[in-house]
Order: structure tokens, then C-alpha cells, then sequence
């Protein structure tokens, strides 16, 4: 394909044979090349910033994040059926849309934005609309967006593969961007496997976090959560377990974003450590909060009354993933 490029003043931008490539400059504080190519069903994108102190791994094109990154470039070569590209049919055009955003840290001195980045091509004379599969991993909860997915091994990118042999590790992390809201911290309430996208009263079940963020699953196997990196996200090493095998499984959670000084039995991230028993993820010293992991965590009648004011629950669901067995 040939394409002619043309640099302004906080971005370059590609104009390719077949495809027009829209971008709009969410902010004239963006000190950035942009370069972006739109494919017959792909678009590649590459990011160079200017700033010194910007995190490229925080970079995400729709829920996706940076194929490869390095301290000032991220890449991203993403098809257009992936990473929550809307498409809209208009007229003789076909066109697909998507945020490049950048979530900056509670600490940063960088700010979040949210760039736009469209392709338009012509509209093929037999094609007919089909019914779009969605992909579970970004949404939304008034000023706040939610995001969950499998990761690579050090949690520093998506997953290679999504078939994990029986007893391997799977990787998943949780994250909330909160532009407008006071500092959060981000829970796991509860996490159910099930064979189905969706949840039905007839859906065999495997528990896996249960009573209010007690991590069951670190009682008899290597999960466990991953100290965190920042407040807002949570990360979980989950040990595959005899489930499903050879199916597609998909986890559903309940994701809370809580009041960090908002934390007691009910709002909690609790694991199990051999030679120790259950402790608090993100303070040892409040680990009696844990005590009811054993039993049943009820909701203080006080706290309930004011949970709006406190945080957000929203659910979610990981996969399809695949466990395998080590001797097929």
C-alpha cells in the first residue's frame, strides 16, 4: 500500500490508498508523533513521545494495550475487529472508530487524555452487517471506566495464548480510570468460573473469590494477589484448577471501587499464606479483617446506607480461556 506523510505540530499523520484516516487532536498539550496506518482490516499505530517522565505502557488503543513499547515509543498493530472499535455504516462509507488514550498515575506529573482516531473506507457493494460478538474486558460506570483482561507472565502486557495447562499460572489484572473521581481503590468482590458468557441460574459454577474479597482459591492452590503497583489496580495470579477442561471458560467478577479509608470485613482483598493464614493485600497490620473469610462477612448496616458516596460496583468477565491437560 502506498502512503504519503505529513507532519504537524503534535502529530503525523498517514494518508494511505483505500483508507482515510481521521485524527483528531484531543488536546494542543499533547507533545507527541502520531502515525497511524489504516489496512484492509488492521491498523497499525505508532506513538513517540516527547516527555520524559511518560509511561508508554499506560498507552491503550480502545481496551487494548501497546503490541511493544519502549521509553518513548508505543506500537500498536491491532485488527480491526479487536481492542472495541465501533463501526458505523453511513451513506457509501464503512467507518471504524477508537480512543488512543493515556492513563496517567495518581502520582504523574503527565495527565490523562483521550485522542480520537477514525478510519473510513468505502463501503463494499456486498457487504451486509453481521451480528458483533462483544469482547468483555472495558466498561463504564458514570465517570468511571472499568478494565479487566489476561496478562503475560509480569503483567506488562496482554496474554500470548489462552490456553494454560492444568496447574500453570494465569495472570489477570483490574483497573479503573477515574479522571473527574477522588482516589479509589480498586476490589475484587467476587469472581465465579463458568463455561458460558453470560450467567445463568443452570451455569455450573466454580467459586473462586467468594464472602466479600476472601481469595478461596489461595487456600489449596499457589493464587494469590500481587502486591499492587498502584491504587487503582489489582492484580491476580489464579492457579488453573480441574474445571471445564478443554472448554472455553470465562470468569465473571464483581469489580469494586472503594474508599481506601473506606476498608472493613466487606470491602477487603484477602488471600491465604501457608504459615501465616489469610492476610490483608494491602495492610498486614488490619489482617484481622480477614477473620471472617472462615465464616460469613456480613455488610455493616452503617456502611451500606452510604455505599454510593463510597465507591461503585461494576461486573465483568475475563476470557474465553482454555485450561489444558498437561498430558494431552
Amino acid at each position: 500500500m502506498h502512503c504519503v506523510s505529513s507532519k504537524h505540530s503534535v502529530m503525523m499523520v498517514s494518508f494511505c490508498q483505500g483508507a482515510l484516516l481521521l485524527s483528531l487532536a484531543a488536546a494542543m498539550a499533547v507533545y507527541a508523533d502520531m502515525k497511524v496506518d489504516c489496512g484492509p482490516d488492521f491498523v497499525t499505530l505508532m506513538w513517540r513521545e516527547s516527555r520524559p517522565q511518560a509511561d508508554t505502557s499506560l498507552l491503550r488503543l480502545g481496551n487494548c494495550f501497546p503490541t511493544s513499547f519502549s521509553a518513548g515509543e508505543a506500537y500498536f498493530y491491532v485488527d480491526l475487529t479487536d481492542c472495541n472499535f465501533r463501526r458505523l455504516v453511513t451513506g457509501d462509507a464503512l467507518v471504524y472508530s477508537n480512543d488512543l488514550t493515556y492513563v496517567a498515575s495518581a502520582d504523574s506529573y503527565n495527565l490523562a487524555f483521550t485522542h480520537p482516531v477514525v478510519c473510513a473506507y468505502e463501503r463494499p457493494k456486498d457487504w451486509y452487517a453481521t451480528i458483533y460478538d462483544p469482547v468483555f474486558k472495558t466498561y463504564s460506570l458514570g465517570d468511571l471506566q472499568f478494565n479487566i483482561g489476561l496478562m503475560n507472565d509480569d503483567f506488562s502486557g496482554p496474554a500470548e495464548s489462552t490456553r494454560f495447562p492444568l496447574g500453570s499460572i494465569i495472570p489477570i489484572m483490574a483497573s479503573v480510570v477515574q479522571e473527574t473521581h477522588q482516589p479509589l481503590l480498586l476490589l475484587l468482590e467476587e469472581c465465579v468460573a463458568a463455561t458460558t458468557p453470560e450467567l445463568y441460574p443452570e451455569s455450573t459454577m466454580y467459586p473462586i473469590i467468594s464472602n466479600k474479597g476472601c481469595l478461596l482459591e489461595s487456600v489449596s492452590s499457589r493464587s494469590k494477589f500481587e502486591p499492587r503497583q498502584k491504587s487503582s489496580e489489582i492484580r491476580l495470579s489464579l492457579q488453573t484448577f480441574t474445571f471445564a477442561m478443554g472448554e472455553e471458560v470465562f470468569i465473571h467478577c464483581k469489580l469494586l471501587a472503594w474508599d481506601p479509608n473506606g476498608l472493613d470485613s466487606t470491602k477487603k482483598a484477602c488471600h491465604f499464606v501457608e504459615g501465616h493464614g489469610w492476610e490483608l493485600l494491602d495492610n498486614l497490620a488490619q489482617s484481622n479483617l480477614c477473620d471472617c473469610c472462615e465464616s460469613k462477612c456480613k455488610s455493616r448496616r452503617q456502611r451500606s446506607v452510604a455505599s454510593e458516596k463510597h465507591g461503585m460496583v461494576q461486573k465483568a468477565v475475563v476470557g474465553p480461556f482454555t485450561i489444558t491437560d498437561v498430558t494431552s
